[in-house]
């Protein structure tokens, strides 16, 4: 049997994105949210908050007029544990290949580069 994994699925990730932002939220509200960007039917957010609450990444709590779902940890906390369960499963548990391809990568405008680069330089302290 595999491990429990804290790594979210990409409508996980995008739903959970709505609640943190928000702090809690009822099935209605991330529905109307979600619903802004892209087709999505209110008993699929129905579904995925039920099974990231039995995941045990959210909280129902009692609402005035309906549930509300509070996040069982804080965004920073689920983002950390998901890159080092993929620093873990792609580049073996070395950060460094994953910086390297950063850096290469075009993607990175010089802002950014000279953001790493401070960050670096204040571990190396």
């Amino acid at each position: 049997m595999r491990p429990k994994s804290d790594t979210l699925t990409g409508q996980e990730l995008e739903l959970m994105k709505v609640i943190w932002r928000t702090g809690r939220a009822t099935v209605r509200e991330v529905y109307e949210d979600l619903k802004t960007r892209r087709t999505i039917a209110y008993t699929s957010v129905q579904t995925m908050m039920n099974v990231l609450e039995s995941k045990g990444h959210l909280r129902k709590e009692p609402g005035d007029r309906a549930q509300t779902y509070v996040p069982v940890r804080p965004q920073q906390t689920v983002v950390r544990s998901m890159v080092r369960e993929f620093v873990d499963r792609v580049f073996d548990g070395s950060a460094r290949p994953l910086l390297v391809h950063l850096l290469k990568e075009k993607g990175l405008t010089a802002a950014e580069r000279k953001e790493l680069q401070k960050l670096l330089d204040k571990e190396g302290e």
